[in-house]
């Protein structure tokens, strides 16, 4: 890498012991030189409310998201599915980061993203991530699909600690963080 490259991770769960906020944590763990990764929250944005919005502005803890997202060079969203669809917290914390309107192309316009998940399903996160297509393609942003990773039964690949056991995927997260990295490099 030429320059160094900040991405911003950002789990799409509020579980204490969730399976994606480990694999964003196994991700800090693969990163190629040069490439940083700072761990975004979305623990406490309350649900979006436009009259909360207009009396009160954008809370602090979106504010600092913003702030992140806007410094980052991309995007790394690890997405659990449930019922078959994206996280209502995460699409919740997306639709707060994109008021006023006029913030959602200094937030998010043309900015790189990659997609991740992990689920104990079997199928793992397939219909959530192809679910935030439309989203991303929305606020203009330019999602990676040069690597797919859905970590199945991910009760498996982590241990009790949330810690990534399974030496697979750690070697298909170490490619797939390579990749995006390239992908954002050669997009500067």
């Amino acid at each position: 890498m030429s320059r160094p490259i900040n991405i911003i991770g950002i789990s799409g769960s509020l579980r204490a012991g969730s399976y994606n906020s480990a694999l964003l944590r196994a991700a800090s763990q693969v990163l190629p030189p040069d490439v940083q990764l700072e761990i975004g929250a979305i623990k406490g944005i309350p649900l979006y409310d436009g009259d909360l919005e207009a009396s009160s502005g954008i809370p602090a803890s979106v504010q600092t998201l913003k702030n992140s997202i806007i410094a980052a060079d991309g995007i790394l969203l690890v997405t659990p599915e449930y019922n078959n669809s994206i996280p209502g917290v995460t699409k919740n914390a997306i639709d707060w980061l994109s008021r006023p309107p006029a913030d959602a192309s200094k937030v998010f316009g043309n900015k790189p993203i990659a997609i991740i998940g992990a689920s104990p399903s079997g199928f793992g996160t397939l219909l959530s991530q192809t679910a935030w297509l439309p989203t991303l393609r929305t606020l203009g942003m330019h999602a990676w699909f040069g690597g797919r990773l859905m970590v199945s039964r991910a009760h498996q690949a982590f241990d009790a600690n949330g810690e990534l056991i399974d030496d697979a995927v750690r070697k298909q997260l170490s490619a797939f963080m390579q990749g995006f990295a390239e992908f954002i490099q050669n997009r500067g």
